[in-house]
């Protein structure tokens, strides 16, 4: 049988020829779609990878790399003096933060050196700082006349309220410095404070200068009435008028005061922080050298605390500190401290800070604590194991008679009215 003349065996031979045709055809496509797949991919690859390079190519010039110099180690103290300090912080009943730097050596040994501590009047610190730094600028002088009068008067300890009559006393800015940092007047502070232009001014001397964890409160007037729960009032200056009104205080008001001072002191800087300050100002990044000078002269003239630090001095050795001291309430005693630069015979000289925020042990504990930390100092200088020297190893300095004028149970006593 055929259809338009062809048989039906060549029209089924036809259409398999055409379809092993189309079948060639796709294979082809399909090897062509593939070898350019490939070529692509292959020119990526080629464009992805790096160039060939010679030795030594992509390097820096040499003059930029062949002097380089890494970072010197950050300085390590001694092993047994960072022993010692770390058993007598942690040895103490009581929250105790203690800090030693060598500013020859540049190291740091600490016991809860970070943490925040409440400076009570080491804070006097920071605004004879501000006012040197007036001095400095001729923003003030030294020489400059002020006149005191009842009312420009604080709390607590201040001795200058005796010369303050009716009629006020005439004294001098430098008379004011003397008195705030030799016997930690808290009335020459306060008159000094708001001479440079109030806390905010002595704040932002402190921020200027990157001094770290340290700040500071305000008036000890307004600041230490306010750690009791109070409001200051100007009767507070005289007699036993704030003794009276803490003392008609609830008890849990009073001590709800004195736990959220504690618990963020505005007056805080930590242990760690005190003595890059005190390294600072002893190099002269400060203030002045004439008032550099000056400041360091009047804190080795300290007549405050003569049994903290100072109690372990040894034969030869010096002292130039400020102390601190908080308000008891009943067992607890706060922010019991002392500050300051120790020097050996040989000149070399440590940054000492030794802070006690809350404790109930009596004073004698606290100022052997300070005096084991001088001690442990002045063992280490000599070579010797300051876990295993004596007193009697150090030929320690008696305590001179005329040192115990401002003895620490007067910081916070009472005062008659002038």
């Amino acid at each position: 049988m055929t259809r338009g003349g062809d048989t039906i065996l060549e029209l089924k031979a036809a259409r398999l020829a055409a379809r092993q045709a189309r079948a060639l055809a796709r294979r082809r496509l399909a090897l062509t779609l593939t070898a350019a797949t490939l070529a692509l991919v292959a020119l990526g690859a080629a464009t992805l990878a790096p160039a060939p390079t010679r030795w030594g190519a992509g390097e820096a010039p040499v003059d930029q790399w062949a002097n380089l110099q890494l970072p010197p180690p950050v300085p390590q103290a001694p092993a047994p003096l960072a022993a010692q300090i770390a058993a007598l912080g942690a040895a103490f009943d009581g929250r105790a933060g203690i800090a030693v730097r060598d500013l020859e050596g540049g190291w740091t040994a600490a016991h809860d050196g970070e943490a925040l501590y409440p400076q009570q009047s080491v804070s006097k610190l920071w605004v004879a700082v501000s006012v040197l730094d007036a001095v400095d600028r001729g923003v003030l002088s030294l020489d400059d006349p002020v006149l005191v009068r009842r009312e420009d008067l604080s709390i607590f300890h201040q001795p200058i309220r005796d010369h303050v009559g009716r009629n006020g006393y005439a004294t001098t800015v430098g008379a004011l410095l003397a008195s705030a940092t030799t016997r930690s007047d808290n009335a020459a502070n306060d008159i000094l404070m708001r001479l440079v232009g109030g806390p905010d001014h002595v704040r932002a001397v402190i921020s200027a200068r990157e001094l770290g964890a340290i700040s500071l409160a305000d008036e000890e007037r307004y600041f230490q009435t306010a750690i009791a729960g109070l409001d200051w009032r100007p009767e507070f200056s005289f007699g036993r008028n704030f003794w009276r009104a803490r003392a008609a205080m609830p008890q849990d008001a009073r001590q709800a005061a004195l736990e959220a001072y504690l618990s963020a002191p505005p007056d805080g800087a930590s242990p760690a922080a005190m003595v890059e300050a005190l390294d600072r100002l002893a190099a002269g990044e400060l203030l002045s050298p004439g008032s550099t000078a000056l400041l360091l002269d009047l804190l080795g003239q300290s007549r405050t605390g003569p049994e903290r630090l100072a109690g372990g001095l040894a034969e030869g050795w010096r002292l130039a500190h400020k102390t601190g001291t908080g308000q008891v309430l009943g067992p607890r005693a706060t922010g019991y401290n002392d500050v300051g630069l120790l020097t050996a015979p040989d000149g070399r000289t440590y940054a000492v800070a030794v802070f006690i925020a809350d404790t109930t042990r009596p004073v004698p504990e606290r100022q052997a604590l300070m005096q084991a930390v001088t001690r442990a100092v002045i063992a280490q200088h000599h070579g010797l194991d300051p876990a295993q020297t004596t007193p009697q190893d150090l030929k320690l300095l008696p305590m001179p008679l005329s040192a115990q004028e401002t003895a620490d149970l007067r910081l916070r006593g009472d005062f008659p009215a002038p």
